[in-house]
């Protein structure tokens, strides 16, 4: 028998049984998996999975209801999705979990399409959504807000999505530590953020309202559902490890049930402050927690002008640099975490018979998929240009447009994933099953539902109401670019879909092997 060890990188994954069978390509790519997947590590990787600031400021800009709408959605939508992906995720903890969930409930065609919008979100979101605010954010505390140019927009933004990139190439053993930093750049980043509030409070007072603004309504829902739930997603990420996990059984319950109550808390307290901050108008999507950080740091140097211009100086310049840091280390540590995830489960389903073979490649020396690695990359820088060229270098416009497309591409993968759950019950029931979801049936369709009604807002905001209409278009767009925006974001959805078949076609040569 081979040696299943590695002197600098730590033993080999042996890898888990497969109810479903595995080909003998499977067989040959696991072997090169290494177990560097503990317990905390699953925590702090959920957490960046789970957390991102980037949304944050999107979310404050509808009003105390937004507060209403995420304690609704953590009930009826975060919590069950939990349970789902806490089952799922010990009963078929494999290499590629989400990826091999879908495959095993409805054939490698529906694993195709569902596992490439999976995968194709990271680079999209990384590219025009991630990389924009984290230039925002250098900007914004360290050039008062006077924009790079062109080519230095180009320099930061390149520079972040391929140091994202090399990052996610490193053995899990050392890429791991982004992720450990992120959680902690987090942490830290909400406490100090949360004091601040309550000094600036003493000092100053807060921006008041009154009960009545915390009243749900049809618009809030429409806006707010779709971005909520992309932050809301994410408990099955740490799956597509699951060959690289130590104890996948006990520990991904373990951090599925902690991350999900810190994942809570970190987003309820920073969009409770901007509430109390700054009043609803002058919140954005882009600049929205950037905007409320700057105004309540001058508690430790820096005024407030008469036009609403925030100067930091002292004490208050060097925190409010200190948390640009950190927040640009989150913003890159939740791409960095996606990267891992995502390019595992489309290589998964490179050697799994339903992605091109040469995909589904495990580089020997890493243990990591780098011909996906770089390929995300490329997709990132893809998106990156001709979106900043399309919207004319409107860097808020460009978020807007972007952040919707990698939502919905987001949403539509979990079409795929949350019906699998009662599917997979009635397939394998002599898998044992750690934890088990109560009412998979109506969880799955509560969450299917759900799933499919924000993507179809995202895709035609308002429809059935007032498409496009004043209150329900997004942030940088107007009634009269409807359909300019329903291309955005329809044609790449297709393209996508298109893209899938083809995967799933170039797959053929290692089904008839499995078959064989």
């Amino acid at each position: 028998m081979d040696d299943l060890s590695d002197p600098l990188s730590g033993p080999l994954a042996a890898p888990v049984a497969d109810p479903a069978g595995r080909a003998p390509d499977s067989e040959l790519e696991r072997r090169k998996l290494r177990k560097h997947f503990g317990r905390f590590d699953i925590l702090f990787f959920l957490l960046c999975t789970i957390v991102g600031l980037d949304t944050i400021g999107t979310v404050a800009a509808h009003g105390a209801e937004a507060f209403s709408w995420m304690v609704l959605l953590a009930v009826v939508f975060f919590v069950p999705s939990a349970a789902l992906c806490a089952e799922l995720g010990t009963a078929f903890p494999q290499e590629g979990g989400p990826y091999l969930w879908v495959r095993l409930a409805f054939g490698h065609l529906a694993g195709a399409l569902n596992n490439f919008m999976y995968w194709v979100t990271t680079p999209v979101w990384i590219g025009g959504t991630l990389s924009v605010s984290a230039l925002t954010a250098f900007t914004t505390f360290f050039r008062d807000g006077r924009p790079l140019g062109t080519a230095g927009f180009y320099a930061f933004a390149l520079c972040f999505i391929w140091l994202g990139v090399f990052t996610a190439i490193l053995s899990f053993n050392l890429g791991k530590w982004i992720p450990i930093l992120g959680g902690w750049a987090r942490l830290l980043l909400l406490t100090l953020f949360t004091a601040t509030v309550l000094v600036y409070a003493a000092k100053h007072g807060l921006h008041g309202f009154g009960a009545s603004d915390f009243a749900p309504s049809w618009a809030g829902f429409i806006g707010l559902v779709p971005v909520l739930m992309f932050n809301f997603v994410g408990f099955e990420l740490p799956n597509s490890a699951g060959d690289e996990m130590h104890d996948p059984q006990r520990d991904v319950p373990f951090a599925i049930l902690r991350g999900g109550a810190l994942s809570v808390l970190l987003y309820t307290v920073p969009i409770l402050g901007i509430l109390l901050v700054l009043p609803t108008e002058a919140v954005t999507g882009l600049h929205g927690f950037l905007d409320a950080i700057r105004q309540v740091f001058t508690v430790y140097g820096g005024r407030i002008e008469g036009d609403g211009t925030v100067v930091l100086s002292g004490g208050g310049l060097v925190l409010g640099g200190l948390t640009a840091v950190l927040f640009m280390l989150t913003l890159f540590s939740s791409g960095v975490a996606w990267l891992m995830g995502t390019d595992r489960a489309l290589a998964v389903s490179g050697y799994d018979g339903a992605a091109p073979r040469a995909l589904g490649v495990i580089s020997t020396r890493f243990g990591t998929p780098v011909r996906v690695n770089l390929l995300s990359g490329l997709v990132a820088t893809g998106v990156l240009i001709p979106a900043h060229e399309l919207t004319g270098g409107d860097a808020g416009k460009l978020f807007g447009a972007v952040l919707s497309l990698a939502v919905s591409t987001t949403l539509v993968s979990y079409l795929g994933i949350f019906p699998a759950l009662p599917v997979l019950r009635r397939r394998f029931p002599q898998v044992e099953r750690p934890y088990r979801t109560p009412f998979p049936t109506a969880v799955s369709v509560l969450l299917t539902l759900l799933i499919a009604f924000a993507t179809v807002q995202l895709i035609a905001p308002g429809l059935g109401a007032d498409w496009f209409g004043e209150g329900y278009a997004p942030s940088g767009w107007t009634h009269a670019e409807r359909w300019t925006y329903l291309a955005t974001q329809g044609i790449p959805l297709a393209a996508f879909a298109l893209i899938a078949v083809g995967f799933w076609a170039a797959g053929a040569p290692a089904r008839r092997r499995r078959r064989g």
